[in-house]
C-alpha cells in the first residue's frame, strides 16, 4: 500500500469511498458541494490517498494552519478497514502537514451514532492518541457528532 498526494485521476476514487459511507455521513455522491470539496483539496495539495495499484483504498482531506489543524474527511474502503490504511493516511498527514507544537482536531461520530461502533472511528482516533472533546453540530443525516483532539508537542 502506498500513501501519496491525490491527483485529479483519484477523484472518482473519493466518490467511490463516499458511496460506502453515505448512510453515516449523508449524501455525497450526487452532491456538487462534495465534488467541489474533493477538487479543492486536490488542487491545494491537501488530499491524500492510500492506494494499491490503481485502487484507491482510502482518502483524507486536511486543513487548518499552525498551530491548529483539522482532519476534514477520512474514509477507508470497507474491504480494507482494520488493515492499516487509515493509520497510514494519518501518519502521512501528520508528517506532511502538521508543524509542532500543534493541535489536531477531527469531528467524528457521537457515542450514540450507529456509525460510531460500525465504523470503529472513535476507537481508531483514541488509539492514535486523540481524546473526546466537546460535541459538534449534528451531521447532515441528523446524527450526533463529537470533536476529537490531539495535542502534539
Amino acid at each position: 500500500m502506498d500513501v501519496r498526494l491525490a491527483g485529479e485521476r483519484d477523484e472518482p476514487g473519493f466518490v467511490a469511498l463516499a458511496a460506502q459511507v453515505e448512510d453515516w455521513f449523508g449524501p455525497m455522491v450526487e452532491d456538487p458541494g462534495f465534488h467541489a470539496a474533493v477538487a479543492k483539496h486536490v488542487r491545494r495539495g491537501t488530499a491524500l490517498v492510500a492506494t494499491e495499484g490503481a485502487d484507491v483504498l482510502g482518502g483524507l482531506f486536511m486543513g487548518g494552519e499552525h498551530p491548529t489543524y483539522h482532519v476534514h474527511w477520512l474514509v477507508v474502503s470497507e474491504r480494507v478497514r482494520g488493515r492499516g490504511a487509515g493509520r497510514a493516511l494519518m501518519a502521512d498527514a501528520m508528517g506532511r502537514f502538521v508543524r509542532v507544537p500543534a493541535t489536531v482536531e477531527v469531528v467524528t461520530f457521537g457515542a450514540d451514532h450507529p456509525g460510531a461502533s460500525a465504523s470503529g472511528a472513535r476507537v481508531f482516533y483514541e488509539r492514535l492518541g486523540f481524546a473526546p472533546a466537546e460535541t459538534a453540530e449534528p451531521g447532515p443525516e441528523g446524527g450526533s457528532r463529537q470533536v476529537y483532539r490531539k495535542t502534539i508537542s
